[in-house]
């Protein structure tokens, strides 16, 4: 008989071009492969209905996402209360499959007491108010910090509603230690996310520039870049290249003062993969040692050397050797990257590379995933 599982996820996981979006969607992509039938729910604010997602799940389900000041009132977070619905309610409790919730935002059903008797899933991705708090604290806008200190505080006061969760699934070790301590009623694993990659594809030999990829309209990437490039790359002679979605205005005002320095503003998929697997040197910095970088595991599978400060790769059992190097400092940077300009990427590396990401093996996690989701759990057919 075939096994069937709700997914509740905060957005629409196509395309799948941030973080928490390529966890869901490559989820999905294994989960069909082992051939679970998924009903995918997905919150919809600015992005379209997928046919992509169709290919992959039974069924997709739409809900609109109460945006405004509205949901921003009371104690329950904005992004909780904003994901509030009848209609998810209800094509939850049209079956008795188990449910995995992605990320704390869509947490809200969990104590549900219609749902007491169903195989509750959470999936982690942050210690949510930890966060939102190193958000506050990078954010440049005045009013964005006020929300993000507050959305913070009411994220704390809503994540004991994980203790009605049969199952935890954490991204990261450090995580996984600190949901067993807090909510030992639930069976707290450590998961990695899902990701693109199927096998280790590095180019041996050299590249000509360093790199520093990410999302640059979140405060963690663009106070990062700021960093990298006010501290370390206009300290290099080797050409330096920003590249993510979105950048802000005071980051490309900071490029242009920099003749080694170059943004590129919103590449494609294409685009994006030929940086990666061209740079010589990745550089990665974070102030954040929360969740699993994304672009940590993109590194990892497709790049050469690699340049990260110790929050970067906390609670990843990822180690220092000698193609990924962990630096504190922007001197400890410079004189790291200036040791590996004229370095090739050997064959040797290549293997020592292979055995690194072990850990991040996309089908060993979804056999993980599945066992864990489903032991304990009577098959019922989908019409019931």
């Amino acid at each position: 008989m075939p096994q069937y599982l709700h997914i509740v996820s905060f957005d629409v996981p196509f395309p799948a071009n941030y973080g928490g979006v390529i966890d869901v969607y490559y989820k999905l992509v294994w989960l069909k492969k082992a051939g679970v039938k998924v009903y995918l729910h997905c919150f919809n604010y600015g992005r379209s209905p997928s046919a992509e997602l169709g290919l992959l799940c039974e069924k997709v389900f739409y809900y609109e996402r109460k945006t405004g000041i509205f949901s921003n009132l009371g104690f329950l977070p904005y992004n909780v209360k904003s994901r509030l619905s009848d209609e998810l309610t209800r094509n939850l409790l049209a079956d008795k499959h188990p449910i995995l919730f992605e990320v704390l935002h869509t947490c809200y059903l969990l104590s549900d007491t219609r749902l007491k008797d169903r195989k509750k899933v959470y999936r982690h991705s942050n210690i949510e108010h930890d966060y939102y708090n190193e958000l506050s604290v990078s954010e440049r806008n005045f009013f964005k910090k006020i929300y993000l200190k507050l959305e913070a505080l009411r994220l704390r006061h809503f994540e004991p509603v994980l203790r009605f969760a049969d199952l935890i699934l954490a991204v990261n070790q450090k995580d996984t230690a600190y949901f067993k301590l807090k909510y030992p009623s639930a069976e707290s694993l450590y998961l990695p996310s899902f990701h693109p990659n199927s096998a280790v594809e590095i180019r041996q030999g050299k590249g000509d520039f360093i790199l520093f990829h990410g999302n640059l309209g979140v405060s963690e990437n663009y106070e990062a870049a700021q960093w990298l490039i006010s501290e370390v790359f206009s300290k290099l002679e080797i050409s330096c290249v920003i590249a993510g979605l979105n950048p802000p205005a005071f980051l490309k005002r900071l490029v242009n003062r920099h003749a080694n320095v170059r943004l590129i503003a919103n590449p494609d998929e294409d685009e994006m993969k030929a940086l990666v697997r061209d740079a010589h040197i990745h550089m990665l910095y974070t102030a954040q040692p929360t969740g699993l970088k994304l672009k940590l595991l993109n590194v990892l599978f497709n790049g050469r050397f690699v340049i990260c400060n110790g929050a970067m790769v906390a609670g990843t059992g990822v180690s220092d050797n000698e193609s990924l190097f962990i630096r504190e400092t922007a001197e400890q940077y410079i004189s790291t990257a200036n040791s590996l300009i004229a370095k090739e990427f050997s064959e040797q590396l290549l293997g020592a590379r292979c055995l690194q990401v072990a850990d991040f093996d996309n089908d060993a996690n979804c056999r993980k995933l599945t066992e864990a989701v489903f032991s304990q759990v009577t098959p019922v057919p989908a019409e019931s």
